[in-house]
Formats: C-alpha cells, structure tokens, sequence
C-alpha cells in the first residue's frame, strides 16, 4: 500500500482523511510493515465503504485485511437506522457467522503424541471435510427451519451437546429474530445434508498445544496455562450461508438505485435497514448465524464421541465460541451519547472489554475470548477484548492471519503432498480430502499472524492471552 496517502495517527493506526464522496474517514489498524505489504485494494474498499448512508464514526480495517467482496475483509462499519443506514450482504459476507470454538480437553501433550496418529485418523474418519461435504444428519423441511431459528441451542436439545456449552456461546447459543421462512428453498437444500461438516477453504480442526502464556491472570481466567491441549474448530453456515449470500446481493444491487442509493462498486450492493430488502436479508442472514451455532456445536459433540474412544479421560468443556461474519445489532458511545447500530464484521471478530454484560459471568472481569485462528503450521492465539476497542473500532479485533496470497499462486507454488511433509516433519500430523485444498491453504501463503496479533495488541484492540501450535489438523 501507498503510505503517502495516510495520516499517521500512531505507530499501529493509520488514517484516510474524509474527501469526495466519503461520509467519514477511514482507519487501517496496523504495524508499517503489515501496512506495506497490504493490498492496494484494502485502501480502495475502505474508502467505498466510508461512503455508505448512514455510517457512524469511520470505516474500520483490521490488521489482517486484505481485499474481499465489496467490504475488505477485515472490514468493520457501523450504521444507523435512524439517518438511513444500510444493511449490506458484502459487509457480512458469504461465508456467514463463520467462527472459531475453543475447547479444553484437560489433557498433556504426552497423553496426545501417544496416539496422535490414532486420534488423527479417528477425527477424520468421523468428522466430513472438503467441498460439498456431507454427514449423517439429514434434515426434513420442518426440522430445518426448527435449527435455522433455534440455532446451538436446537442441536443440544437434539442430544448434541451439553446445556453448558449455550453459556460460553456467542449469543448463548441462539441468535433472536432468526426468519427461516426468508431463507430460499435453494439455501435449505445445499443445507440438509451438511450439518456437523467442516467445508473446505480455510476452516479446520485442530488439536492445539498452549506453548505461550501472555497475561496469567486473564489465561487463569479462561482456563489456559502452558502445555494444556486445547480443541480449535473454525467453520460456518456452509452452502446455506453462501446461497444466502449469492441470492441477497442480487436483491440488493437491484434495491440501492431505488432508494437513491449510488454505489462505487456493485459488489457494495445494499439496502436501507429498514426497507423490505433489508429486513428480509437481516432475516435471512440471522438463520444462518444459527445455522453455524448449530454446526460448530453437533461438531463439538462429534469430536467429544472421539475423544472418548480414544482418550477418555479427556473432558471438552467449551472456553468460548465466537463469529467473525456477522452484522449485529449494538449499542456503542458515538457523537457523544449511546447509539444503537448495526455493526458489520466482516473477518473480524467481536471483541468486548471486562464487564460488558453479553460476556458469560465467568469471564467477565476478564473479557471477552477472542479466537484467532492460524494458517496450517503455524499458531492461533486467544486473546481478549478491551475496553480500548469499544472506542477504536466498535469492539472488534481481528479475526486471523490474512491471506498474502491468492490460492492460484499458492497452487502455482507448492504441491499438497509437499505441505503435509513439510509439517510431519516438525510433528504436525495434517488429514484431508484435497490435496489441492492443502497447497492452496500453504502456511506460506497467510501472512505473519503473530505480526498481525501483535498489531491488534499494541493497538488496543485486544490483549494477547495465549498462543497455541497444532499437533493435529484436519482441514477441508
């Protein structure tokens, strides 16, 4: 990126001042490095997204941003209904509620390189990943629209999962307002067999070692110490989510010139909030943040099955589970008073600070977990949200490494089979369908993300907790 073009503010926030058509400016929050090597494209959707109706404050990227669908991703803006702010099915993105759980095990790293190999071959027998992947639920019309509005709290009182788990889950499980009956029968039927699968691209499932303790108060507080083993799962609405997607950005691009809406990229189709459009897709789109609950929880159960096969004196308790696609509705200190706004994050994670009353009880003094996921090899990290970041960027940190690359040059650079060798070697057992979707998810081809952490840290956007490393890694 062109630094020329910005405004300094500090060592890890950048600003792009108000000009043209731009209703507010545009902040990048990042080291100088991570600034340099970031996409052009960063910078121009930033400034296109700063000219939405009805946005509040500024347009917000994350250190990790890179160029996405309209919003970067990284991307977080806030609107206001009351002065005609929009809703936008790029600023979510297709992948919807797309997020991380973390789950203790109680385990050692000696008691998981026992049977690494065993527990390898067990989680990816039993738990479907790649590309239209499909498991052993299968979903009648009634029982579809029963998940889509009850989310993580329908797949525990089906036997998948345990009351406790709805209390560590972003909005306990269940996300209100849910309208199945504005997701299309489309949507429904790439959903009806994918339940409890992983998907492909970048999400996974990894057993985690905690190789760094940050903060040991806050880690004392999650239940995190040094050599504990940790379950990282990162997967979303699937086909459902996309087609969701796909269908309302069509809807909007149709919907924005009626309502005068003048956009510099189509691919930043919106609607006003409250406009049919708009309601119709908040709907729609609410169903499928219940849709991952419900995923990530029948998966949660699924890993627990193995488990218990394979080390049963493991115990998965769930530490947090949080999205990184969503828009929310929220109450955030702007101009002045306390406003409430539909707060878009997109590759970007919720990060609430000590004492906000949607964290559960027991971590509230603490904050928010705040899961960032890793490229295969190297670590994620579990952080917690400040109250810094309700000032800085609505509550939000970032939400993982950031590609560096596309997956065309990754394929053009390594082959799958390479990857998986290279991180056998350094113990790292890797288990999936594609090979191609291994050399396409290459370490290599994500940029730094203890970098990219270290910049959400420094700039307040949350505090690094813990750093975890893989031992075993199943990705679609």
């Amino acid at each position: 990126m062109d630094l020329s073009q910005l405004k300094r503010r500090s060592d890890f926030e950048w600003e792009i001042p108000q000009r043209g058509a731009m209703r507010v400016p545009a902040v990048i929050y990042a080291s100088e490095a991570l600034m340099r090597e970031m996409d052009q494209k960063v910078y121009e959707q930033a400034v296109n997204v700063a000219t939405l109706p009805g946005i509040v404050k500024a347009s917000y990227a994350m250190p990790d941003a890179h160029w996405g669908y309209g919003f970067p991703i990284g991307g977080v803006a806030a609107f206001d209904p009351a002065e005609g702010g929009v809703v936008s099915a790029g600023g979510v993105g297709f992948d919807i509620s797309c997020g991380v759980r973390c789950l203790h095990t109680g385990l050692a790293r000696a008691d998981v390189m026992a049977v690494q190999k065993e527990l390898a071959e067990m989680l990816y027998y039993r738990i479907p990943a790649g590309v239209g992947s499909t498991g052993a639920i299968h979903l009648n019309e009634t029982e579809m629209d029963a998940m889509l509005a009850g989310g993580a709290k329908w797949a525990v009182e089906r036997g998948w999962g345990e009351a406790a788990d709805l209390e560590r889950t972003e909005e306990r499980g269940q996300m209100p307002h849910a309208k199945p009956g504005n997701v299309s029968a489309l949507a429904k039927k790439r959903q009806r067999d994918e339940m409890g699968t992983l998907g492909s691209g970048n999400h996974y499932l990894e057993v985690q070692e905690v190789t760094e303790v940050y903060d040991e108060a806050i880690a004392r507080a999650f239940g995190l110490a040094r050599g504990d083993i940790v379950v990282m799962i990162h997967c979303g609405s699937r086909g459902l989510g996309h087609q969701i997607g796909t269908e309302y950005l069509k809807r909007m691009a149709i919907a924005a010139p009626q309502h005068g809406i003048r956009l510099p990229d189509r691919e930043l189709a919106c609607a006003p909030i409250e406009s049919d459009v708009g309601q119709d897709y908040l709907g729609a789109m609410r169903a499928a943040i219940n849709c991952a609950l419900a995923n990530r929880q029948i998966l949660t159960h699924l890993v627990r099955k193995v488990f218990a096969d394979v080390l049963p004196q493991a115990r998965l308790a769930l530490l947090y589970d949080v999205s990184h696609n969503t828009c929310k509705v929220e109450e955030h200190r702007a101009d002045g008073g306390t406003r409430r706004l539909y707060v878009h994050r997109k590759g970007a994670t919720r990060a609430f600070g000590p004492g906000h009353p949607d964290i559960p009880e027991a971590l509230r003094a603490a904050g928010q977990p705040v899961l960032i996921g890793g490229s295969m090899g190297t670590g994620s990290y579990v952080l917690a949200g400040t109250g810094e970041s309700e000032a800085r960027s609505f509550s939000s940190a970032c939400h993982g490494a950031g590609r560096a690359m596309s997956r065309h040059q990754a394929l053009r650079t390594w082959k799958g089979r390479q990857v998986i060798d290279a991180l056998a070697s350094r113990g790292i057992v890797v288990k999936s369908p594609s090979m191609r979707g291994v050399a396409e998810e290459a370490p290599e081809a994500y940029k730094d993300v203890s970098a990219v952490v270290d910049a959400a840290d420094l700039a307040g956007l949350a505090k690094k907790v813990a750093r975890v490393e893989p031992l075993v890694c199943i990705k679609g």
